[in-house]
């Protein structure tokens, strides 16, 4: 059994704070001008990338670990390098919204 936290207050204003902190990520990071379509980015955030960002995406958002210089050569014929960078970090801040979303989540369950 998990114990109820002290300050239960407190812990609402850091995740208010937090919640700050992601929106303004994503405005600059997804929804903001860029070498690609905002819906490109969406999409890929979201983890519904085209087809061919299937793999670098999924990679991206399971096992960040594991991808190599050719699972990004691979798609060096159709983007070039600031829209495969910004391609990468969308679907990085995607998975980091959605484990934070999930941690959010699990905290409200056990405080209340």
């Amino acid at each position: 059994m998990w114990a109820q936290p002290h300050n239960v207050k407190g812990l609402r204003n850091v995740t208010a704070s937090l919640a700050q902190l992601q929106t303004a990520t994503r405005a600059a990071v997804i929804d903001g001008p860029g070498s690609t379509e905002t819906a490109l980015r969406q999409q890929v955030a979201s983890g519904q990338p085209l087809p061919e960002l299937v793999a670098l995406v999924d990679k991206i958002r399971s096992r960040a670990y594991a991808i190599t210089d050719a699972d990004v050569d691979a798609l060096r014929a159709r983007y070039n390098d600031d829209q495969l960078f910004e391609l990468i970090v969308a679907a990085a801040v995607g998975a980091a919204e959605e484990r934070l979303r999930a941690a959010q989540d699990a905290v409200e369950a056990a405080c209340g």
